[in-house]
């Protein structure tokens, strides 16, 4: 999905601890792709392509401001910098503010490049976090049995030791979502996850449940499925969580570019390009 597994590192030589975080970081990521996008084939969510530019933009910049508002080292933003928690919560409820539909996937494009913004609220939030448990711990049960199958003839002691981690692994996502503190203490998170290449036809095509042109347009779709180049875009994806009176909201706003072409999210864009650093 995002790379070879044939250009991986030796994994014998891998230290059984850091192999296990490296294995279940990649499910992770697979899990959350799924539970994001799997609104449409799941529960009949709606792909608008009508949103509005200049609001397009404008989420844009703050999503950006807030990327570089978030505490040292910390996906929670940080509530000493002057308004901060205002334009969060301003952003969570967009939705309400301007009468556009949650669970619904509304997108804005250009040729070669696609924006698209998502909101849950309430009891889509709670199903959200559902469906993305349910998506690790069968990724992880899965996991478990192919590296069994793959490995378990390997009679060192860090493979032997790797395969026992795996096979006793169980992680919360809610945790590490820290969706706890989020309703105990109200705090914003803002969480981003990247690939310098993705395949849109898997998150397209298997996903979503849509054919790539539904998603990028006619114009940026890949003419061949088999073309590595063509299937391959740059991806970013923010996940941004937090409280509004005492409701619990989720907006993901996603950025998508095809790789082959040059990419910049925004000219001013911070430049912590930290991956996967949604909860450590």
């Amino acid at each position: 999905m995002f790379e070879d597994p044939e250009d991986s590192k030796d994994d014998t030589a891998a230290n059984p601890d850091t192999r296990l975080g490296e294995k279940i970081a990649e499910l992770r990521i697979h899990a959350e792709l799924c539970a994001v996008f799997e609104g449409i084939q799941k529960f009949d969510a709606n792909l608008d392509t009508s949103l509005d530019g200049e609001l397009t933009r404008s989420i844009q910049k703050a999503i950006l401001k807030l990327t570089s508002s978030k505490m040292k080292d910390s996906p929670v933003l940080d509530p000493q910098k002057d308004g901060v928690y205002d334009l969060a919560w301003d952003l969570l409820n967009k939705s309400d503010e301007l009468d556009i539909s949650t669970s619904d996937y509304h997108v804005y494009r250009r040729p070669g490049e696609v924006i698209v913004l998502r909101w849950l609220k309430g009891d889509q939030v709670e199903q959200f976090y559902t469906r993305l448990q349910a998506h690790l711990d069968v990724a992880i049960e899965q996991s478990r049995e192919d590296e069994r199958q793959a490995l378990g003839w390997k009679q060192d002691a860090k493979t032997k030791k790797y395969l026992d981690l795996l096979d006793e692994a169980k992680v919360d996502q809610a945790d590490r979502y820290l969706r706890p503190l989020i309703k105990s203490h109200g705090i914003c998170v803002l969480s981003q996850t990247t690939a310098d290449e993705l395949n849109i036809g898997y998150l397209c095509d298997y996903i979503m449940g849509i054919p790539a042109a539904e998603l990028v347009g006619p114009a940026s779709a890949p003419k061949d499925d088999t073309n590595e180049q063509e299937l391959a875009w740059f991806f970013r994806l923010f996940a941004l969580r937090g409280l509004v009176n005492d409701v619990e909201l989720m907006l993901f706003f996603t950025y998508l570019q095809k790789a082959q072409d040059s990419f910049e999210l925004d000219e001013d864009q911070d430049q912590d390009e930290d991956q996967d650093k949604d909860v450590d």
